[in-house]
């Protein structure tokens, strides 16, 4: 069963604010898609399990935006 979970972070601003979040995430074991809209803020993962905050941050951390908060845990139907 794949699992959706909305971020919203802090910092980006364009569009390789864009791929940098998204080449960080998708290097999480389990992640299969990963969306990320700098005007809006939020970023939506699809991964096998959900995932750890602790690994989300610390990806955002790596390419250099802040994780706010988990906006949406619900899983994929």
């Amino acid at each position: 069963m794949t699992t959706t979970a909305t971020y919203r972070v802090k910092g980006m601003s364009c569009g390789h604010c864009e791929g940098a979040v998204t080449a960080e995430l998708s290097a999480l074991d389990g992640v299969s898609a990963v969306e990320a809209v700098a005007t809006t803020g939020l970023v939506t993962v699809a991964s096998e399990d959900p995932l750890a905050e602790e690994a989300v941050r610390a990806a955002l951390d790596e390419a250099g935006y802040e994780l706010v908060e988990l906006a949406d845990p619900a899983p994929a139907p």
